[in-house]
């Protein structure tokens, strides 16, 4: 009888053993942190989830997750428990150089996949105001965004970068709030980081002759651009403003696709084959108007971090890198 058990107890323990192999070969998870319901980070997410080639894979399976945005899932992709999410560039780049607001740590583990889009910095002020520098903002009342946003975050960044912070009389508040204030002289200038156009620039140049203050020259003559190296040059083309009929230079940040270092270069590869096909940059572009962008010319663009290997492999064999 105890041979019996021992025999059988052997079987039992020679058939796990050979089962096992076929547990290594299970889909791969890939948790894709987006951000907040309604916002464009968890619109990537759901579209990654939900496209059926990504659906069909035999090697790895997508779920979307929500999350508070772009310095939660720079966080959660770090550790591992999210293998992927949309983080702006400018995150990746602090964390990885321990330069994040009231944070050293250093996040390294957190590598590029690809550039999603980008959303541009705007400052509107009235054709009669002499407004033509952010240095012309001393002692005015500006529109910054909402406390908390990234707008308002990016605003403080470059006008304390500009020396004027400190000296214009702050009005914290939303896009719409800021241009219906414009509207009623209760603002000299507002500040936007978002696509273009923009409902509330639109909404602001009905009632005012407006400009747009260039941008791009304060960063270029100030040494934005050396001193935080993942803002991109961008230029806002002539019309897409009421009565703005001139190109207007600026900069922006770009929202990046990342993957956890240890994601396998298999899932990041065919993840990318997959969305940069037709088929995959045409499901992008249904989900929202923000990723018309998208493109295989524009996917390398925006990153000053290292890359996933598994994207290293895909953009080198398209010729982007």
């Amino acid at each position: 009888m105890r041979k019996q058990i021992i025999i059988t107890s052997a079987l039992i323990l020679l058939a796990s053993t050979i089962a096992f192999p076929v547990t290594s070969l299970a889909k791969e998870k890939v948790v894709f942190s987006g951000g907040p319901a309604g916002g464009t980070f968890q619109v990537v997410a759901n579209a990654m989830q939900v496209f059926k080639p990504m659906k069909a894979s035999k090697d790895f399976r997508v779920r979307a997750q929500s999350s508070a945005g772009s310095v939660e899932n720079l966080r959660k992709v770090n550790s591992g428990k999210a293998q992927m999410g949309v983080v702006y560039s400018g995150h990746v780049y602090l964390g990885r150089n321990g330069r994040m607001k009231n944070d050293p740590n250093k996040y390294e583990d957190v590598m590029a996949v690809a550039w999603l889009y980008g959303a541009p910095a705007q400052l509107i002020v009235r054709k009669d105001s002499g407004i033509k520098s952010t240095r012309d903002l001393v002692g005015k009342k500006v529109g910054v965004g909402n406390a908390g946003s990234g707008a308002f975050a990016n605003c403080e960044l470059f006008f304390t970068h500009m020396g004027v912070w400190d000296k214009i009389e702050r009005n914290a508040m939303g896009y719409n709030d800021a241009a219906q204030a414009f509207g009623n002289n209760q603002l000299d200038a507002f500040w936007l980081f978002t696509a273009f156009p923009s409902g509330a620039v639109i909404m602001a140049a009905q009632t005012n002759d407006i400009e747009m203050v260039d941008l791009g020259q304060d960063a270029e003559s100030s040494g934005f651009f050396d001193q935080y190296p993942y803002f991109s040059k961008i230029k806002v083309p002539a019309g897409t403003y009421r009565g703005v009929d001139y190109d207007s230079a600026s900069f922006q940040d770009s929202a990046l696709w990342v993957a956890n270092s240890k994601v396998s270069e298999n899932t990041v590869y065919q993840m990318l084959s997959l969305i940069y096909s037709d088929e995959g940059l045409a499901h992008m572009k249904e989900q929202k108007k923000t990723f018309n962008l998208m493109s295989m010319d524009t996917g390398t663009q925006g990153v000053v971090t290292p890359w996933h290997p598994g994207a290293v492999k895909f953009w080198k064999e398209k010729g982007m890198m």
